[in-house]
């Protein structure tokens, strides 16, 4: 069975970095016909543990492999391909080596809609912040020196629309919020 995974700090409610509320993946997930989100709340020292119970659950369920999003951090990869494949799951990496600006460039073209919800501040400036992505901000990221899928943590998204949903989420935008170099923007739906 088609199964999202997904992990968020169990005090905010929020998935880590993209500060997004659980219950705005939950309105994504069905958007997307997902037939089953598991989301699993934790605080950060826990993650580990989580990830290990969860990929064994998922094993034991008859899943045979897991599909991540990495593009080219390999350390990141790795941590998960150890855990991935130490508990008999294949680890599948489809984005893996493609270039960050063709893929960008790729879910635009497609209609894909996302809206940035967290900025580094030593990254990018604040302007960036609430953002939509479509060609406008391919073109401007393009311009920049930083990674155009934010695959550095230059930036984070909530998607919300695009080939894969049967109809868009509705968001508006709320607060913003600032912890250390990173600036957040809170969504509701």
């Amino acid at each position: 069975m088609q199964t999202l995974v997904t992990f968020y700090d169990a005090e905010s409610e929020r998935v880590r970095f993209h500060a997004t509320p659980i219950e705005l993946i939950r309105t994504q997930a069905a958007a997307t016909g997902t037939r089953r989100l598991l989301g699993l709340g934790t605080a950060w020292p826990e993650m580990e543990a989580r990830l290990v119970e969860v990929l064994a659950q998922l094993r034991a369920e008859g899943c045979t492999g897991v599909v991540l999003g990495d593009i080219h951090l390999a350390d990141v990869r790795a941590w998960y391909e150890d855990r991935v494949i130490a508990a008999g799951l294949e680890h599948v990496e489809p984005l893996w080596g493609d270039a960050p600006a063709q893929l960008l460039d790729e879910f635009v073209v497609n209609g894909g809609r996302a809206v940035v919800t967290c900025v580094d501040l030593e990254r990018l400036d604040e302007s960036w912040l609430g953002r939509v992505v479509d060609p406008d901000f391919a073109r401007d990221i393009a311009a920049l020196d930083v990674d155009a899928c934010g695959e550095n943590g230059e930036y984070h998204t909530f998607a919300f629309a695009g080939p894969a949903f049967a109809r868009p989420v509705a968001w508006t935008p709320g607060r913003r919020r600032r912890e250390g170099r990173f600036l957040q923007l809170d969504l509701a739906s």
